[in-house]
């Protein structure tokens, strides 16, 4: 990807790559970490708008035919982003910028809160992950047990998770995502609640997909009735 014109890139000199990978410019991707936010997509999301969307290519100055590159390359990002403590540095570039162009008015009142910010990311890229997960798990056992799945699954579930959760425009609002996502917590322990009956063949545990789907419920979500989705700060993987 070539370096956007109009945000400065050498004083981000420090939140390159530094493992000699193909270096995509902090000033292009602090845009893509504001796109999302603004239009409520998780990191797989804004990688594919990146690749086939005209009006981002034209706001990050792209070629038409430019590639794009891996989610992976934003959660990285905002990884260095955080160890250097430079959001504010970035945000606060991006913003003066935007007032030099005369894209915002220079006394107007302005959020410029770059936690804010990412954090609503973390919210959708977590949100798509346990939503990932747990459709992985049913389309695995669906595949190696349909009898077992059909003859008690709910129907709902067929629209819930019948499709990638990066084809869906995830809802606004904190309270709204968090609806959603005990929602899925809840199908999910349900799930796992029926693989672990005493009725239940020993060896469905043994399915990596589930193995995945315990192991991300431990980290998500907390134990108890009724099911709630635990805070960022204290997902953590669990001691097994």
């Amino acid at each position: 990807m070539r370096s956007g014109r109009s945000i400065p890139t050498r004083q981000f000199a420090d939140l390159f790559p530094k493992e000699g990978q193909p270096a995509v410019a902090p000033a292009q991707l602090a845009l893509v970490t504001i796109f999302p936010f603004a239009e409520g997509l998780a990191d797989c999301q804004a990688a594919d708008a990146v690749r086939g969307r005209i009006d981002w290519k034209y706001a990050l100055c792209l070629p038409l035919e430019d590639a794009g590159f891996d989610a992976s390359v934003l959660s990285e990002f905002r990884d260095r982003l955080l160890a250097s403590e430079a959001e504010a540095r970035l945000f606060d570039t991006l913003l003066g910028v935007l007032r030099e162009q005369g894209l915002v008015k220079a006394r107007g009142r302005l959020r410029a809160d770059s936690t804010r910010v990412l954090a609503a990311i973390q919210v959708l890229n977590r949100l798509e992950l346990v939503g990932e997960t747990l459709r992985h798990a049913l389309n695995t056992l669906a595949a190696v047990v349909p009898e077992w799945l059909q003859s008690w699954v709910p129907a709902d579930w067929f629209d819930r998770y019948g499709h990638r959760f990066n084809e869906y425009r995830l809802p606004e609002g904190l309270a709204a995502r968090t609806a959603l996502a005990e929602q899925i917590g809840a199908d999910g322990r349900r799930l796992l609640e029926a693989i672990y009956a005493a009725e239940a063949p020993a060896w469905f545990r043994e399915v990596p997909a589930v193995e995945t789907l315990r192991r991300a419920w431990v980290q998500q979500f907390y134990a108890g009735e009724p099911i709630r989705w635990r805070e960022a700060r204290t997902c953590r993987p669990p001691p097994c």
